[in-house]
């Protein structure tokens, strides 16, 4: 029987790292990602599980690879280049499996964009599996929301976009920001919903029928 654990699931792809640390607990779950191994020695972490087809990792990283994998063969997993998940994307069931349901997940954008449009797919699974994920970055995070609300805290500052992921994405309503909407439907061939503005007000985004993508961009 799975259980839910404490701590998070904390997950370093190979995209761009616009972050100098990660904070972390004793109870949360580090999954390198591929690539992502590169950015083991800069944010001074130590993995608990490195998988990927080691497709995008260079020969320095390769080698460091073969390492520890010899000294630690339990702390690597290899996967085949020709496979329906995407890297990330066993490591996010990898982790599911092992009771996780809080994601944390870095260096997930930027680089290649059908990787980060796949990143955030990879949000939707989490929450058509009962659970919930981030991607981080220093410039912003991006979240998905599904029939749910997502509320601000009022010292939020920065800009808010909303996409529908769907055909459309029904009775959408916004509170506290810049430009609010009331039970409106937003489609996914218009983008009325980008670029709105955190303005000093606790703010909350609902939808009922649908699932939005939520990009939240920091003031530089």
């Amino acid at each position: 029987m799975k259980t839910d654990k404490n701590g998070k699931c904390i997950l370093i792809g190979a995209g761009d790292l616009t972050v100098g640390q990660i904070p972390r607990s004793n109870e949360d779950f580090v999954i390198v990602v591929d690539g992502g191994l590169g950015y083991c020695e800069f944010l001074g972490i130590e993995p608990d599980l490195i998988l990927g087809d080691f497709d995008s990792v260079t020969d320095g990283e390769r080698q460091a690879l073969e390492s520890i994998e010899t000294q630690c063969p339990e702390k690597v997993i290899r996967l085949k280049p020709e496979k329906d998940d995407t890297d990330m994307l066993y490591a996010i069931k990898y982790a599911l499996e092992r009771g996780y349901r809080e994601f944390r997940i870095y260096a997930a954008t930027g680089g290649r964009f059908d990787h980060t449009l796949a990143n955030i797919q990879c949000l939707l699974y989490l929450k058509n599996h009962d659970a919930v994920g981030y991607l981080m970055d220093g410039n912003g995070m991006i979240l998905a929301l599904q029939n749910e609300s997502v509320a601000f805290r009022e010292n939020m500052e920065g800009y808010v976009s909303l996409f529908s992921l769907g055909k459309k994405a029904e009775g959408v309503t916004i509170k506290g920001l810049k430009y609010e909407l009331e039970n409106a439907t937003i489609s996914n061939d218009f983008p009325i919903g980008i670029s709105n503005e955190f303005i000093g007000k606790k703010a909350e985004v609902s939808v009922e029928n649908g699932e939005l993508v939520c990009m939240i961009s920091y003031p530089s």
